[in-house]
């Protein structure tokens, strides 16, 4: 039985099905994951909220869970051949960073993570 290469931003329906919302892949989640826990322990943030609609996954990331997010990641597969569809948004909405690459999407939390070590 052969295999589908995992190609960023594809969706793989039941056959005769097209697929109805965007996901996050396994390594894509796991790589969120991981900075978030890290977050965690560095007591920057306390909970996380997913969201899936048809054309675009969210994780959004809290300081406390009665608030706004304080970081959200999104997935847009529409936007990949034009600004790359990843995108970080900050705690007001405004766009921190955008790219092809979850990894230099994720650089700023993860400078920020350095910095809250080091306090």
């Amino acid at each position: 039985m052969a295999s589908t290469p995992d190609i960023p931003g594809q969706i793989i329906a039941f056959p005769g099905r097209q697929p109805s919302q965007v996901g996050f892949t396994r390594n894509e989640l796991q790589r969120i994951m991981d900075v978030y826990g890290r977050m965690v322990a560095a007591g920057e943030w306390r909970d996380y909220a997913m969201g899936f609609t048809k054309d675009c996954a969210m994780f959004d990331a809290f300081r406390r869970t009665a608030e706004k997010p304080q970081t959200r990641v999104e997935k847009r597969p529409a936007l990949r051949g034009k600004q790359g569809m990843w995108t970080l948004f900050g705690e007001h909405g405004q766009v921190l960073k955008r790219g092809h690459e979850l990894a230099g999407v994720l650089a700023p939390i993860e400078r920020r993570l350095v910095k809250a070590v080091e306090s």
